[in-house]
């Protein structure tokens, strides 16, 4: 059985990423609605089956992050998703935290939940077959924002969660994800990421979680969406390297990026530019969701017969990511 060092290195490693697919049942109903599609849990199912099916995607993607309610249902052949993901060589993930709500006395912020009960949730996702987790914590930009209590209660979250999922067997992908919404400028974005990240590594270290058993998921330091002086590609990537080298710590095994909002084809060529910025002690990977799998929801729309060519799309993505590292 592999260790959770051998585990987070495999999530890494060999120019693969992670593929998120973890929306919840309400976002992934949306989604649905937007292309045309009836938002039942057998559509969701199956959706997610074209996701996982796809040939050649062990090539990519080294594990798949799932919703609680996928990782408990079985593709049409009858094995579980877990089981089928063993099969075709992928790690099954599972996203635990129960989502962003409004800290209190803090408007505008938000805190991500999940923490009771956790301990009990951990050990039966290790059971039915899952090797890493997810945790999601969110930090806005704005007038006055992020507050240090906003900071402070998500990275203690994060923290928390971690040191629960190693306790319990499964590899934690810690994601402090600073927003892209608003019309902060990439200094800005540079200064609140690299107080997040400082923050989030002193409550790691005080929660003793181990460095080399996680991966972390951050966001790319980018320009607010509406800036209207966005960044060239190659400024953008070296700010989001040159604040990691500040922050993050030798011993983490990879840093999986999240797409956060950025169009398929800019995600992937903010992560190749990062490439050229010299020697690194970590992996630099993608943990994408929307970046990957939204051409090829965008192609299926709910028809049999765009099942192949949706899943041409993904594996388009996937390996165009995988050739960008």
């Amino acid at each position: 059985m592999a260790t959770l060092t051998e585990v987070a290195h495999a999530l890494v490693s060999d120019r693969r990423g992670v593929l998120a697919a973890d929306e919840s049942i309400s976002t992934m109903s949306s989604r649905l609605e937007g292309v045309g599609v009836a938002p039942t849990d057998e559509n969701r199912r199956t959706y997610r089956e074209l996701i996982v099916t796809t040939p050649g995607l062990v090539d990519s993607i080294s594990g798949i992050i799932l919703a609680d309610d996928t990782l408990r249902q079985r593709l049409s052949d009858g094995r579980a998703f877990p089981d089928a993901l063993a099969d075709f060589g992928i790690l099954a993930g599972i996203k635990v935290d129960t989502g962003a709500k409004p800290l209190a006395g803090a408007e505008g912020e938000k805190v991500t939940e999940g923490l009771d009960g956790l301990r009990e949730r951990v050990a039966e996702y290790v059971s039915m077959g899952a090797s890493f987790a997810k945790w999601r914590a969110v930090i806005s930009i704005g007038n006055g924002l992020p507050s240090a209590r906003a900071v402070r209660a998500n990275v203690h979250g994060l923290a928390r969660y971690a040191g629960l999922c190693q306790e319990g067997g499964l590899v934690p992908i810690v994601e402090p994800e600073v927003l892209m919404d608003g019309d902060h400028s990439l200094a800005q974005c540079q200064h609140v990421t690299r107080v997040v990240l400082r923050a989030l590594f002193d409550e790691l270290a005080l929660m003793q979680v181990k460095l080399d058993e996680m991966v972390l998921k951050p966001n790319m330091v980018v320009a607010g969406k509406d800036c209207p002086d966005q960044p060239e590609v190659d400024d953008a990537a070296q700010t989001t390297v040159d604040t990691l080298r500040e922050t993050v710590p030798s011993g983490v095994p990879g840093i999986a990026f999240l797409s956060g909002g950025q169009s398929p084809e800019l995600a992937t060529r903010h992560l190749g530019a990062m490439q050229n910025c010299g020697s690194l002690p970590w992996e630099l990977t993608y943990s994408f969701g929307r970046a990957l799998v939204g051409p090829a929801l965008e192609t299926w729309r709910g028809d049999d017969d765009r099942w192949e060519a949706a899943q041409k799309v993904l594996s388009g993505r996937a390996v165009a990511n995988a050739a960008a590292r």
